[in-house]
């Protein structure tokens, strides 16, 4: 549909395209933000560097890990080793508070609008910035959630507990045994709730999120809508940049905005409808306000 790898960079001037932006924010009847792994970086979360050295030193040390994502997918031989990491993981990316701002700057400007999320991250930061759940969609999990590791059933559990304990109860790189999770339906180990495998659980909130925003789209189809990509690359461009690019093309009356620190642009064919912004996410968000 879209030209192959050709696709529009802006050298427009950068406060041109924050009026711009700040006006189809205003105008739009709704907004559709599709936010990726940039926003949460923008925001403070970083996964490899000093944030990650301070955390887990220890793990550097041992096994040479460069990063947290190396780390979450290394085979540990015993399973309070495994869950001494995770645990670390979960609670500084979860339940630590490191915004920045970022996100809360974000719910600012569209806070009065009639708006939905679709996100890739999976580390709860809207709605510990204050937007509204039922207008959120995570399609790839949340770092608060267990499920089973067969999975023996389509549940998600709340794993605020276990990880709190897991993470202030270990010592020497293991927790306790008597805290790594058991399924509470069938007793095989938990795993966490994130989109890996073809054994990801889809629970009975992720299809009703999904509903509520294909019901959004539905009432809100040929008017005029904002696509507010924020930070989304190209790992999984067919869960938010393609389908925006699409639902842009064919609406006569959408707006594609992208922001983004390396990688803000379109394809040629939207040029005439499109806002690039490239730039550190929150300072952009930033001088909105």
């Amino acid at each position: 549909m879209f030209s192959q790898r050709k696709t529009m960079k802006f050298t427009a001037d950068y406060f041109d395209n924050i009026r711009r932006l700040k006006q189809e924010i205003e105008t739009a009847d709704s907004i559709v933000i599709g936010a990726g792994a940039g926003l949460s970086t923008a925001a403070g979360f970083t996964y490899s560097g000093e944030r990650f050295e301070k955390y887990f030193s220890d793990f550097i040390q041992k096994y040479g890990f460069s990063d947290m994502y190396s780390g979450g997918f290394f085979p540990f031989e015993m399973p309070e080793e495994h869950w001494a990491y995770w645990s670390r993981y979960i609670y500084i990316n979860r339940y630590m508070d490191v915004d920045n701002g970022t996100y809360k700057t974000l719910l600012s400007l569209v806070k009065d609008k009639d708006y939905f999320v679709l996100t890739t991250n999976v580390d709860h930061q809207f709605q510990k910035a204050g937007f509204d759940k039922h207008r959120l969609f995570y399609t790839q999990g949340d770092y608060g959630l267990f499920q089973c590791s067969e999975p023996c059933c389509q549940k998600t559990f709340d794993n605020e507990e276990f990880i709190r304990r897991m993470y202030n109860e270990q010592k020497n790189m293991r927790v306790p045994f008597e805290l790594i999770p058991k399924c509470p339906e069938c007793g095989k180990p938990m795993t966490m709730n994130l989109r890996a495998d073809d054994k990801f659980v889809q629970d009975e909130g992720w299809y009703k999120a999904r509903e509520r925003y294909a019901d959004f789209l539905r009432r809100h189809e040929g008017m005029h809508m904002l696509f507010l990509e924020l930070g989304v690359g190209f790992n999984t461009p067919v869960i938010i940049k393609y389908p925006f690019w699409q639902m842009t093309a064919k609406n006569p009356n959408a707006v594609y905005a992208c922001i983004n620190f390396n990688e803000a642009f379109c394809p040629e064919e939207l040029e005439k409808k499109s806002i690039c912004i490239g730039g550190d996410i929150a300072e952009v968000l930033w001088d909105m306000i």
